[in-house]
């Protein structure tokens, strides 16, 4: 996975639940194995030939984001934090 500014680790999986899309992105050793939910929302392309999905957020954002919860996840609590926290990069770019 890409962010605008840099690579950012690889997809750990997929989630579709109660009609919300996110991607777990397990950014390696970049930032010690935290993994982290991003919205299929913020997928900008993807690269099919090089295998790379491009996302509209920087590395910093990523970084920053919610990490994922797998014990959490299908709390309607969890995805609503998760969601605030992207609806707000939304209105700073």
């Amino acid at each position: 996975m890409e962010a605008t500014d840099g690579r950012i680790g690889s997809i750990d999986e997929a989630n579709e639940d109660a009609d919300a899309r996110y991607l777990v992105v397990d950014t390696g050793p970049w930032i010690f194995g935290k993994k982290v939910l991003l919205p299929a929302g913020t997928v900008a392309r993807v690269d099919h030939l090089d295998r790379v999905v491009h996302v509209d957020r920087t590395r910093d954002q990523v970084k920053e984001s919610p990490a994922f919860d797998s014990d959490h996840f299908a709390h309607p609590e969890y995805r609503e934090r998760v969601g605030s926290y992207y609806s707000e990069s939304y209105r700073q770019q």
